[in-house]
């Protein structure tokens, strides 16, 4: 498997690309590289990927009724697949609703 930074490094459109460019980039690739050939993911597949890829913004969500309700859905049916479209409205959805966002927005910092 090929890190991350060099297949963004390799998309010759980006190499002026913005920050927020590369993020979404980035979010992308995460998928592209996780889903299968026909550009899917399994329920379970995008909740594990959230689970290690995206920690920062759902430690401490565990407790949320919206969020179990997002999880209880992927827990749900496994055998059904999400594609990127979904994915991203899942990632958006999380990310709305994290502390780590709210952290973001109140120009908190950590180092």
């Amino acid at each position: 498997s090929i890190p991350i930074a060099k297949q963004l490094a390799s998309i010759k459109a980006l190499g002026k690309g913005s920050d927020l460019e590369k993020a979404f980039a980035t979010m992308a690739l995460v998928y592209k590289n996780s889903a299968d050939l026909k550009g899917k993911l399994s329920k379970a597949e995008a909740k594990s990927l959230l689970q290690t890829q995206f920690r920062g913004f759902i430690q401490g969500q565990e407790n949320k009724p919206k969020y179990q309700e997002i999880i209880s859905a992927l827990d749900e049916e496994s055998e059904n697949k999400i594609d990127f479209e979904d994915f991203m409205i899942l990632l958006v959805s999380l990310t709305l609703m994290s502390d780590l966002l709210q952290e973001i927005k109140n120009g908190k910092t950590t180092k």
